[in-house]
């Protein structure tokens, strides 16, 4: 490898930290208060005690009134009163995929279980949220005090319009005047449809709108609860057409009051999401989120508060969309306008890579194989044909700028006291011999979005998740060979308290691969030589707690970069490559300078002339 092919690996791995550099914590949004829900109600986010217990909320200056053990005369409550008494019944929704519990009291969801997935202690069903870990209101404002519309009692009535399932909440509150939840769910649907109707209560109901309030203590879905931690946050969906988010790696309370008209709101998880839809944009919101790192049962507690115009819940308005899966971008793509941007797949070029290459492949593959950690083999397979042309020409480059080593060194042992003649030189023997110094790195960042691509399509596909194969077994976290309960100062903070074996050997395979490499090139020297090993050691670090599909992907991928080697070294003649270069030099031996070639040599010319007058003074 010689400086024009370290000048590239060092290019890609400068690529490399700035991608890291945007995963660094972002500072908090600042919020000049909460949002007016009811008139003057403003609500204190729940926190967690020391035991990791729900502190309850409060809500000052107009407390919602509780029911419990007060008058419930029709005097203090109104057309109300008459809904404020029952007997709590369990109603069940569900279909192939997920069921659902509701309460007659509220006729609101209480636990949600996705059936086709496991919790990360790899017991069936995975649950989304339950009432201890979830709590919805809907307030209203009346002239006696504003009441919870969760704390109401409702009659439910469940049938089937045709493959549909139907369960209706109403509560009668006489003359005309009812308020009703209407659920509809589809067969193998992750979706459920929510009409929510209030008639005849315009004039019982102050400021013509009801505030919605959701308290999301995010459960732990996953074994590594740090890693997923990361990706846990809240996004919104502006009504202009763009989805905006809380930042998920900032350490501190994150939050945002909106500006423009919100199309939806999701709490969003590395695995799973749960998403409302509103029927109509709300134009009033604000959004929380933050965690306590010592809890280890939730991932997140995160907030949303909005107020919804009342004529939003009219028969006509339309139903909202709540939404409780997987992020899987075909199933995401179906829920709404935007929505599968809940799945980061990366910057524009990346995205576009992941949504309609790697998961086009990788989805092809899984109709096929049943193995994720065959798949996995054969994705590099495919991957490394199509990028084989690129390769290809990055090794003729090497071997072509190996061949010129006799020329290089003979330049160096002339011009070495002389860096500006001695580059002239070297780009003018370049230019007679047809070389281009820059054909080396070209083909490998030309490849950096495959690279960018699989870090963000792997840590996020879920069909990874709980799959073994070999020693590892859950390719969708890291896979722990030797593990430590000791805090070790600077390594459990960077390293981890782990080794992951996948991780171990893409490392030393990074490095005999660099090594192999190096030895089709001409020698380095000085610290270039030891430059190209840097980054595998680096990556030894980071990679650790990444998940082990990452690591294995990149493991395989060197060893088929070993193969292609080989097979490449069995194509090319370094005697045929030398007996070119000197049939091109003898034709462009008295080539004039290109004007590029003129121009560099200025800027060199330029660079060094400031050097020298920095170094007199």
């Amino acid at each position: 490898m010689d400086k024009n092919q370290a000048t590239g690996f060092v290019l890609m791995a400068a690529l490399l930290m700035v991608w890291f550099y945007f995963f660094k914590p972002e500072p908090p949004v600042q919020t000049p208060g909460g949002v007016d829900t009811v008139n003057t109600i403003t609500a204190q986010p729940q926190q967690l005690n020391q035991n990791n217990s729900i502190i309850q909320e409060k809500i000052i200056d107009e407390p919602v009134i509780e029911i419990d053990d007060v008058d419930l005369s029709t005097e203090k409550f109104g057309v109300f009163a008459t809904a404020l008494t029952g007997r709590e019944e369990d109603v069940i929704l569900e279909n192939d995929l997920i069921k659902i519990n509701y309460s007659s009291k509220g006729g609101l969801a209480k636990v949600v279980a996705l059936k086709e997935f496991d919790d990360f202690q790899f017991n069936k069903p995975l649950i989304l949220f339950d009432e201890e870990s979830s709590q919805l209101k809907y307030l209203i404002s009346t002239n006696n005090g504003n009441i919870n519309l969760a704390d109401l009692f409702f009659k439910s009535e469940q049938k089937n319009i045709g493959d549909t399932i139907q369960l209706t909440f109403t509560a009668d509150l006489g003359s005309n005047k009812f308020i009703r939840h209407i659920y509809r769910l589809e067969p193998n649907s992750y979706t459920v449809s929510h009409q929510f109707i209030i008639s005849g209560l315009e004039s019982e109901i102050s400021g013509s709108k009801v505030s919605l309030l959701w308290d999301n203590y995010l459960k732990r879905l996953e074994t590594d609860i740090e890693y997923n931690r990361n990706y846990t946050q809240i996004n919104y969906f502006l009504a202009s057409g763009s989805m905006d988010e809380l930042s998920p790696r900032s350490s501190d309370k994150e939050e945002t009051t909106f500006t423009e008209p919100v199309t939806w709101i999701s709490f969003k998880q590395r695995f799973f999401t749960t998403g409302y839809i509103f029927n109509k944009p709300i134009r009033t919101g604000y959004i929380s989120s933050e965690f306590n790192e010592l809890d280890t049962i939730t991932s997140k507690y995160c907030k949303m508060m909005v107020d919804i115009p009342l004529n939003n819940f009219s028969e006509d308005a339309g139903a909202n969309t709540y939404y409780y899966g997987p992020n899987k971008l075909n199933t995401l793509k179906k829920v709404a306008p935007g929505f599968e941007e809940n799945l980061y797949l990366g910057w524009p070029v990346v995205k576009w890579i992941n949504k309609y290459v790697i998961i086009t492949i990788f989805t092809f593959l899984e109709k096929y194989i049943g193995s994720y950690g065959v798949i996995i083999i054969v994705l590099v397979f495919i991957i490394k044909l199509l990028l084989s042309p690129l390769t290809y020409k990055s090794h003729i480059s090497m071997a072509k700028t190996k061949a010129l080593k006799p020329e290089l060194d003979e330049l160096k042992k002339k011009y070495g006291d002389d860096a500006q003649k001695m580059q002239s030189e070297q780009m003018k023997l370049y230019s007679q011999v047809g070389v281009n110094p820059l054909s080396g790195c070209i083909p490998m960042v030309l490849q950096m979005p495959i690279l960018f691509a699989m870090f963000q399509f792997i840590p996020h596909a879920i069909e990874l998740r709980h799959r073994a194969f070999l020693w590892a077994t859950d390719l969708s976290t890291y896979d722990s060979i030797i593990s430590w309960s000791t805090d070790i100062p600077l390594i459990s903070g960077f390293y981890g308290n782990h080794v992951s074996l996948f991780t171990l050997l893409m490392t030393i395979s990074t490095i005999l691969y660099t090594w192999i490499n190096s030895q089709s090139t001409a020698q380095m020297q000085g610290p270039m030589k030891s430059m190209q090993y840097f980054m595998p050691v680096i990556f030894m670090f980071v990679l650790n707690k990444f998940p082990a599909g990452l690591t294995f992907y990149y493991f395989v991928s060197n060893l088929v970069s070993f193969g292609q080697i080989a097979i490449i070294r069995r194509f090319v003649d370094d005697t045929k490559i030398r007996a070119i270069l000197d049939e091109n030099k003898l034709k462009n031996k008295d080539k004039k300078k290109s004007k590029f070639q003129a121009r560099l040599e200025g800027a060199m010319k330029a660079s060094n002339e400031s050097k020298k007058k920095k170094g007199r003074k």
